[in-house]
């Protein structure tokens, strides 16, 4: 149970007090403290995992306390982001922030339900490089105002935002996929079949005539033919 690969779990749990008192504690020197502290803790997310497998120490408490861990060390750094002035130049970088919260909720409650009923939701490659972008994002910015990283890290957020978006829709589409299979309903599109979808294309300069008058002339056509049959007929006669 207390074996070295929850241990490293444990503490990422265990640094989210020292990364939040950033907030009230200015110093340069704290949030040098608070972004390596958050460096550690990101990469013992990637040895926890490894060392589990490879020593073939996996438990029940590390698969329950790891995606906890992971949720609570990106939440607490990204509400500093929002609580502590100057740690986002523009305030429309706020929207990627809100997005990855947003999306860290959604999934929660998707993995709840799909236990319930034994489906599983597995991590896919995007969302590990969706991790990967998010974790130097925060730490650049927990840098702000020590070093010019601070900058590049806002340019990272939105990156990691954006694949954010697109890893939650995937999680959400495979959630309605699996409603949509026991209820017979049509399935939710996924990304790329929304992006091959094309509007209709109008042809400049051909103008089509309403339906009323294209009736119309119809009618008068069908007219024609029957006074030249009966005018045929006549004659005959």
């Amino acid at each position: 149970m207390y074996n070295l690969p929850n241990l490293l779990t444990i503490s990422r749990i265990i640094v989210i007090p020292a990364i939040f008192l950033s907030v009230y504690i200015t110093s340069m020197w704290w949030a040098v403290i608070a972004a390596v502290l958050f460096i550690i803790a990101s990469i013992t997310d990637y040895f926890d995992g490894y060392l589990a497998r490879a020593r073939g120490e996996t438990s029940a408490l590390g698969r329950l306390l790891d995606p906890i861990a992971d949720k609570l060390l990106v939440t607490s750094a990204l509400v500093v982001l929002l609580a502590k002035p100057g740690m986002v130049e523009y305030k429309i970088s706020f929207i990627p922030v809100i997005v990855i919260l947003c999306r860290e909720i959604l999934v929660s409650g998707l993995r709840e339900f799909l236990r319930e009923v034994n489906v599983g939701l597995p991590v896919t490659r995007l969302a590990k490089w969706k991790t990967g972008f998010q974790m130097t994002a925060l730490s650049m910015m927990l840098l702000k105002g020590v070093w010019y990283w601070g900058g590049i890290g806002e340019f990272l957020l939105w990156v990691a935002g954006a694949l954010t978006f697109i890893t939650g829709y995937q999680y959400f589409q495979k959630s309605l996929d699996y409603i949509c299979e026991t209820e017979k309903c049509a399935k939710v599109p996924s990304i790329p079949d929304l992006l091959k979808t094309k509007a209709p294309i109008k042809k400049k300069g051909v103008k089509k005539a309403p339906v009323s008058q294209m009736s119309a002339k119809k009618t008068a056509v069908k007219k024609r033919k029957v006074q030249k049959k009966k005018t045929a007929n006549i004659k005959a006669s």
